[in-house]
């Protein structure tokens, strides 16, 4: 094992620095995603999908036998996918708003997961409070071997995620850009916004279920919200908005292991706390929030312009003809 490799693992070995790369790597994962279904006002759709593809990994379980094979992902996926369809079938009836429509889904599909897992996996290690809560301080205990190094499952899998979700959003921003905020053009366009939101969803679920072993559903959601929530508020531009998730997330994790150290308290609930006051700052002194508003309306308008006065500024009169350009025809 070379120097810089012994160095590396002995980083790895602390079982600090592992919980904090974990949760920044959940952040990372999930705000890249994240902000996209906050702009298209789904971001509570990361929610029910966080619940439901509970039911996907029982009924993956009770075929196969083991909790290990990777067919669990593929019956997740499709159980937040089967989620996001009976939403939209529900929401196409006309009958049932958008919300009330995901208020209905999710819980069913939950609680058919909860009572399989009560009638047929009694015994077997697949806990729902460990699903929704998670313990992230336990993450670095679980190791597996890659290449030289002898890295927290955990670890190893959040960064596979967040190079996929990262591979996604910088291939297909263009496509994701256009289906967030013109999907009409999009359909024009052939881009296919439907199914790119469908991929769009299918990533939210995979997220969903890597990050279950380490922080939960609930830290989970928590990091598909709020840090990107917090970034709109600070900028007008998605690239910005995507690179401040990011680093929201990052200082989030950081943050909420200082603060679970410091009060010995959850170090899940403490991260996702984090969050919250991120949210909190931007929302009192980000570029939308409640300080630039009042200073905004308290500003003075702008004086006439230097040598021209006010009176003399032209006017258009209401019954003169103009042309498209906003001239005069």
């Amino acid at each position: 094992m070379s120097a810089a490799v012994a160095a590396l693992q002995g980083w790895l070995d602390q079982p600090g620095v592992t919980i904090v790369l974990i949760g920044a790597l959940v952040g990372i994962a999930a705000s890249l995603l994240g902000a996209f279904l906050v702009l298209r006002r789904e971001s509570m759709l990361s929610d029910a999908i966080s619940h439901s593809i509970l039911l996907g990994i029982v009924m993956v379980y009770l075929l196969t036998g083991t909790l290990d094979s990777p067919l669990h992902v593929v019956g997740a996926s499709l159980a937040g996918l089967g989620t996001v369809w009976l939403t939209d079938l529900l929401v196409r009836s006309r009958r049932v708003k958008h919300d009330a429509a995901i208020g209905l889904v999710f819980p069913a599909l939950f609680a058919a997961a909860v009572l399989l897992i009560n009638v047929y996996a009694r015994d077997v290690h697949l806990d729902t409070d460990a699903v929704l809560l998670g313990e992230i301080a336990f993450a670095w205990l679980d190791v597996v071997r890659v290449f030289e190094l002898d890295v927290a499952r955990s670890l190893a899998t959040m960064l596979a995620i967040t190079l996929v979700n990262l591979a996604f959003v910088l291939l297909l921003f263009k496509e994701l850009k256009l289906a967030t905020f013109d999907p009409g053009l999009a359909t024009a366009l052939g881009l296919r916004p439907v199914l790119v939101g469908y991929g769009l969803l299918g990533l939210v679920s995979v997220t969903a279920v890597g990050a279950f072993d380490a922080v939960g559903a609930i830290l989970f959601v928590a990091f598909v919200i709020v840090p990107p929530t917090a970034a709109y508020l600070l900028t007008d531009r998605l690239e910005r908005m995507l690179a401040y998730g990011c680093l929201i997330a990052i200082g989030s994790s950081l943050g909420g292991y200082a603060l679970a150290r410091a009060f010995d308290v959850s170090i899940g609930g403490a991260m996702a706390s984090a969050t919250g006051v991120f949210l909190l700052l931007a929302l009192l002194l980000g570029r939308h929030g409640l300080v630039a508003r009042a200073w905004r309306r308290r500003a003075p308008e702008a004086p006439p312009h230097v040598g021209m006065p006010a009176a003399s500024a032209p006017q258009l009169d209401a019954k003169t003809p103009t042309s498209s350009d906003g001239g005069r025809a």
